[in-house]
């Protein structure tokens, strides 16, 4: 079957790889559609370390095609969206409802993949840039059939992360202020999450003039080239300021923006050793620097709450989409990704 492969020194489209049945609690899931998303990419420029040879792909959906012994919540023939966290169910986090802090989300990565009899390690428990992949049954959630799957494949990172840390993270509110850093696919799932939750100031901040326009239809009610002008808009600062780039002076700027009680939520990727600063004495008025782990997101529960937020019309999924590639046109998502050119670029089976 076709997948696009990292060996640690570049990037194909294969078409030799072979993915194992699924064993107990475990769903394989005919891919349909996986979004391409910056943490793909940062496995590739090592800013995610990740052994090698690996599958990449992380938000995708697709339909049911097997399941193993013990899986009841999903069938063949079912439409899934999948998430990345391969959480255990069992633990203290688990039953408080923190999958995302379950220590073995995050476990020793599996190798469900072969390619001339060789193991392949999955990226992110998940793989979606490969026709066939095999999760862990809580990683797979039903939504209704008439959501289109090119759509529905951008849950499971960019909307998890984007809307749940506005939603779960930040829990803004009615009538507060928030400032979106960076306006790709995460920051805008945080703007239109900001929109849902009734925040009645969202500025957009994003060097390419070109993205207002998206921003703005998201939810955006103002939008700048720098950070350096929010204060002219909010002279006293915002409630809720989101990183979404990646960049430590950016996170310096997000955690300056603030108001009083304010709060400075990371969820852009720096590198690993990264470091940032900023002044002790400006946090003591109760301001907060946030981290953020896939937008604080129960799958289970989020997933179909967000479908049926699209079926409303309150939740975009369809805008997002710029642009969809057959898979072998991988090379062309990449470059249109880099260039800024597209919110989300879809890869399809």
């Amino acid at each position: 079957m076709r997948g696009v492969l990292f060996d640690g020194k570049r990037i194909e489209v294969v078409d030799d790889l072979e993915v194992r049945e699924p064993g107990p609690g475990e769903v394989r899931v005919a891919i349909s559609a996986a979004g391409l998303c910056h943490s793909d990419l940062s496995v590739v420029d090592g800013t995610i370390p990740f052994p090698v040879p690996v599958v990449l792909g992380h938000e995708g959906a697709g339909v049911v095609e097997a399941v193993g012994e013990g899986v009841g919540h999903v069938g063949p023939g079912d439409h899934v969206a999948l998430s990345t966290l391969a959480n255990c169910g069992a633990c203290a986090d688990c039953d408080r409802g923190r999958p995302t802090m379950c220590r073995k989300a995050v476990g020793r990565p599996q190798k469900p993949f072969s390619r001339g009899g060789r193991p392949v390690y999955q990226f992110a428990s998940n793989s979606a840039f490969a026709e066939r992949t095999v999760v862990k049954a809580v990683q797979a959630v039903r939504i209704p059939d008439d959501i289109p799957l090119t759509s529905a494949a951008l849950i499971g990172c960019g909307v998890l992360t984007g809307v749940g840390a506005v939603l779960n993270r930040a829990r803004v509110d009615r009538g507060d202020s928030v400032l979106v850093i960076g306006t790709g696919g995460i920051g805008l799932n945080v703007i239109q999450g900001a929109r849902i939750a009734g925040a009645s100031r969202i500025v957009a901040v994003d060097a390419n003039p070109a993205k207002e326009a998206m921003a703005r239809r998201f939810g955006a009610t103002d939008f700048l080239n720098s950070v350096d002008g929010v204060r002219e808009l909010l002279p006293y600062g915002v409630d809720h300021a989101f990183e979404c780039v990646g960049r430590v002076e950016l996170v310096r700027a997000a955690v300056d923006s603030l108001d009083r009680h304010g709060q400075a939520v990371l969820l852009g990727m720096p590198a690993a050793g990264a470091e940032a600063s900023f002044v002790v004495a400006s946090m003591f008025l109760d301001k907060s620097v946030l981290g953020c782990r896939y937008g604080s997101s129960r799958p289970q529960h989020d997933i179909p709450l967000y479908a049926d937020l699209y079926r409303q019309g309150r939740l975009f999924l369809d805008e997002l989409v710029t642009e969809t590639y057959p898979i072998e046109d991988f090379e062309k998502a990449v470059e249109d990704a880099e260039a800024g050119r597209v919110a989300r670029g879809v890869l399809t089976f």
